[in-house]
């Protein structure tokens, strides 16, 4: 007899976890807006017994996760930094985190302006260098963080490598997927041990709700993490649980468009005389863009590119975007415009900002699912003032 196929990521997205409702059949998983569940007698706890600890909905939400994830374990946050403080606090003081020295601004507040405080030390390598890797890595080595693409720069890890150097040290390996979301890149797939997300971004989709994810295979990492999870609080609400399940159904069919839209304006954006750069590893000009088609089945709505000359130019080009609208964040249905120097990364050295390729000529973008040609058109319009 012929097996059917595992199902694939469209089929995943719809269904993972969410089956018909056992109570009343409902096709949609259900808001299970209820801080309690009753116990069905003395010391006979149902499959839920307080919503901190489990929630129907939101193991819905986490089932999925791990389904396109390609895990076994899901865990979902209230925020995407709720996530990373409880993987962090797997940790103890005199541990050791060697991290990619170009990573979002606000993981890099939390580990020098909380996690050093308490003793946990942190090493700033480029991962791209494995040699360098190799050397940070010391007795009390717990794990390596990774990003790939890193925000804002756009620089890629080779995650394979540098997991096999982890396993063969005896570390951890953890990946932020957030810029790719599971749809064009899987860290586990590739021997990542826990995958990261904000799925304030692309899995949600609508700029309209935050939250956050860990998605681990090692059943010991898991329960690990669950016990945290719980002990913190910093488990998902279920009606954000509702609405990131939500866009998770369209995840697929967005990530095409975001994907299409970003390469054909970084493709534009190249060409025009007024920028310098740009940093999409889709260009194949980016240095690292064999990797990418190497490890990456696409390469999402988010780059960066800069101008010729300095903020002063900038500055005009943000103030006369139209359809671009200037706000943190990315991943949305919208498209997006912000400035790494003075908004996301604004409270990282401006030093080591600099050390990390972030400068004030910088200019970061989230291409949404508008039409290309009037995403074209408003960036033009705007290149015109500058």
């Amino acid at each position: 007899m012929q097996k059917h196929p595992l199902p694939r990521f469209k089929t995943l997205a719809i269904h993972a976890g969410q089956g018909p409702d056992p109570g009343f059949g409902a096709v949609m998983t259900p808001i299970y807006q209820t801080s309690t569940f009753a116990f069905k007698g003395v010391n006979q706890p149902g499959p839920f017994d307080y919503s901190r600890s489990g929630n129907p909905t939101r193991k819905a939400l986490e089932d999925c996760l791990a389904a396109l994830e390609g895990g076994r374990f899901g865990f979902a946050f209230g925020t995407g930094m709720a996530a990373e403080t409880t993987l962090l606090m797997m940790f103890s003081p005199g541990d050791h985190l060697v991290v990619h020295n170009d990573l979002y601004g606000g993981t890099y507040r939390l580990l020098t302006g909380i996690l050093a405080d308490k003793q946990i030390e942190a090493s700033y390598v480029d991962l791209r260098d494995l040699e360098a890797v190799e050397q940070a890595v010391r007795p009390g080595t717990k794990a390596i963080w990774i990003e790939s693409p890193t925000n804002p720069c756009m620089n890629l890890v080779d995650m394979a490598a540098v997991a096999g150097l982890a396993k063969r040290l005896g570390v951890l390996t953890i990946c932020d997927n957030t810029f790719l979301s599971p749809y064009f890149q899987n860290p586990l797939a590739l021997g990542v041990d826990i995958v990261l997300h904000s799925t304030t971004k692309y899995i949600n989709g609508h700029s309209d709700v935050v939250g956050g994810a860990l998605v681990v295979n090692s059943a010991p990492l898991a329960e690990r993490i669950g016990y945290l999870q719980n002990a913190l609080g910093t488990c998902e609400a279920p009606f954000d649980c509702f609405l990131v399940l939500r866009g998770i159904k369209t995840l697929a069919v967005r990530m095409e468009e975001h994907n299409r839209n970003a390469l054909a304006i970084a493709r534009w954006l190249e060409a025009h005389p007024k920028v310098a750069r740009v940093h999409h590893p889709g260009l194949e000009s980016h240095p690292q863009h064999n990797l990418a088609r190497k490890q990456m089945r696409g390469y999402g709505g988010t780059f960066s590119f800069r101008l010729h000359g300095g903020q002063e130019e900038v500055f005009r080009l943000l103030g006369g975007v139209r359809l671009f609208t200037l706000a943190e964040s990315l991943g949305g249905v919208e498209s997006l415009i912000e400035h790494p120097w003075t908004m996301t990364h604004v409270s990282v050295p401006a030093d080591v900002r600099e050390a990390m390729g972030i400068t004030p000529e910088l200019i970061r973008v989230s291409v949404g699912i508008e039409d290309v040609e009037d995403l074209i058109a408003d960036l033009e319009q705007a290149l015109a003032g500058v």
